[in-house]
């Protein structure tokens, strides 16, 4: 996707074929940084301080937060080191093990000397398969929006998305604005409604800078407003990311996306969910007893980060002085809630059924 006309991924390899670059996303919309992750230590910073987040991209920074490992010391000590630093950054997103099991079980019966070089290659691959993923996602999605502009001739569809699911929370193209993006340079009328998403604000800050800067037409809300547009008719369909999503079709996704799912219930709408393979967590089932919930700093819902009328940015507390917060940082949709599961090899009912039609290798493996 493109910044000011000139494309970007969100993690990419220096052309010194070593270090990794990101976007630093925790100064974004107000500045573009590009950061420079050197060790174990800078990788593991960057996903533990949302430098980079979105359960795609925490894979792959974790893959390459391996190669970085490696390549100081490739010593199986230094592997499983390696592999609890990062897997302690993040509890929620099950793309971080994933991705994780994935680079051991490539690297562990290899020599030490070849082991950095292959984790890199692997690491490069799974940034190259995400890709290819959150396009499909998006072609697939793309029909899903083409139905409901059919529906609606001359009318632009309004699809309403909470977070940021987008290419920054992905290696490209995203998840939940995927089908958007495609659907907008297919020529289709879309405007998207964009949940601020408090506390730290992805929807206002990320997802209607990427929108923006793709020329998707768009417009921030606060996140209440949801439920409101949705009974007065002014929603046509949600999308929205997940983290994990359990073998039956729960999905957990950023804190609020709950609400929206009861709301699109209760008014008809219909709910989609986007989201990789690699996104599904067939361990388990229950979500809202099984998925481990972060709780992150309560700082992140008592102050709030704004630029000024003189362009600077500052960090200015809002709460009451002395008051407590807390700041779970997902919720759990039941299954029963959503419409959909927009996957990479289509779209299925959010049931276990459903699933395993689109991913029957599981089941056999399971027999």
């Amino acid at each position: 996707m493109k910044i000011n006309g000139t494309p970007y991924r969100s993690i990419w390899l220096d052309d010194d074929g070593w270090q990794v670059k990101v976007i630093d996303q925790t100064v974004l919309p107000h500045r573009l940084d590009i950061a420079s992750l050197k060790t174990l230590e800078d990788a593991a910073a960057a996903i533990k301080t949302m430098v980079v987040r979105g359960a795609p991209l925490i894979g792959a920074t974790a893959a390459y937060g391996m190669a970085l490992a490696l390549r100081r010391d490739p010593s199986d000590a230094a592997l499983g080191q390696a592999y609890d630093t990062l897997y302690a950054t993040r509890p929620t997103a099950v793309n971080l093990r994933w991705a994780l099991d994935d680079i051991r079980q490539t690297v562990a019966p290899l020599p030490t000397a070849e082991r950095a070089e292959r984790a890199y290659r692997r690491a490069d691959a799974i940034a190259d398969e995400d890709v290819a993923v959150c396009s499909s996602i998006g072609d697939h999605g793309l029909d899903l929006i083409r139905q409901a502009a059919k529906a609606n001739p001359g009318r632009t569809i309004n699809i309403l998305t909470h977070c940021n699911a987008g290419w920054l929370a992905t290696v490209d193209w995203g998840t939940a604005l995927a089908p958007i993006y495609k659907a907008h340079d297919a020529g289709i009328p879309v405007h998207v409604w964009v949940d601020e998403t408090r506390p730290r604000n992805q929807g206002a800050a990320l997802t209607a800078f990427e929108l923006g800067s793709h020329g998707v037409p768009h417009t921030v809300i606060v996140d209440n407003a949801g439920g409101h547009l949705m009974q007065h008719g002014k929603v046509d369909l949600c999308i929205t990311g997940t983290d994990r999503t359990t073998a039956r079709g729960d999905v957990c996704n950023k804190i609020g996306t709950y609400l929206k799912a009861l709301a699109a219930k209760a008014n008809n709408v219909p709910f989609y969910v986007a989201l990789p393979h690699t996104t599904i967590d067939w361990t388990i089932e229950d979500g809202v007893r099984d998925i481990p919930i972060e709780l992150r700093d309560a700082r992140e819902v008592t102050h709030m980060t704004g630029r000024l009328p003189d362009g600077s940015v500052a960090t200015v507390e809002i709460t009451a002085p002395g008051s407590g917060a807390r700041n779970d940082a997902f919720d759990v949709t039941p299954a029963e809630l959503v419409t959909g599961l927009i996957t990479d090899r289509g779209v299925c009912p959010a049931t276990s059924e459903g699933l395993h039609s689109l991913f029957p290798e599981i089941r056999a493996s399971a027999e």
